[in-house]
């Protein structure tokens, strides 16, 4: 056989195998489908993604409180003091209250506190329950007693009635039903609320 006759036999031979091989119709439009397809799944995913971080970020909402502002640290890590006022204790009145030497300074009804006396016009209170004093002309004594409150109530003991412009000490004590004690003044009020004398600390 002839290199013509061989060249000729092996050109038949292929252009048999590719009359065999079937033809690829709509192979562009089946690779644009699959870019379409391929897109459609990035985009699903990328949803997703979103959806996920929008999970996570409403999350962190409901954990952190909502939008409320953080509370600023303290400065040192030393709490605010509050400022809520507290209460003060108050004394309890008793004897040892009003324990002391005491001059009137305004009585109801008199006018001649300043009058010249003979005696120093003063009450004096003992912690016992006593009393004792001048109404400036006449010695004075006698008891009380006084609640946590300032409850009040006195006994005149026997005494001299000498004649004189007098401090009426006696008068004020029997009609006192309290007592306050303020700093260095002594309040008598009577039953009904209205007061009676005031007394300043001489001792």
């Amino acid at each position: 056989m002839s290199n013509t006759d061989l060249e000729d036999e092996l050109r038949g031979t292929l252009d048999r195998a590719a009359a065999s091989v079937p033809q690829a119709t709509g192979l562009s439009d089946r690779a644009a489908t699959g870019a379409r397809q391929a897109r459609r799944r990035t985009w699903i995913v990328s949803g997703a993604a979103a959806v996920a971080v929008a999970a996570v970020a409403v999350t962190g909402f409901a954990l952190t409180g909502g939008n409320t502002p953080e509370q600023p640290p303290v400065a040192g890590g030393v709490a605010p003091q509050s400022t809520v006022p507290t209460t003060t204790a108050v004394q309890p009145m008793s004897a040892k209250t009003v324990a002391g030497t005491w001059r009137a300074t305004q009585i109801t009804g008199v006018k001649s506190l300043k009058a010249p006396r003979s005696d120093d016009p003063v009450l004096v209170f003992k912690a016992d329950g006593t009393w004792s004093g001048s109404d400036g002309c006449n010695p004075l004594q006698g008891t009380f007693t006084i609640g946590q409150r300032g409850e009040f109530a006195a006994k005149i003991g026997p005494q001299h009635m000498i004649g004189c412009d007098n401090v009426p000490h006696t008068g004020v004590l029997q009609s006192a039903k309290r007592i306050e004690v303020a700093g260095d003044t002594l309040t008598f009020t009577a039953a009904d609320g209205h007061e009676l004398a005031r007394y300043a600390r001489a001792g």
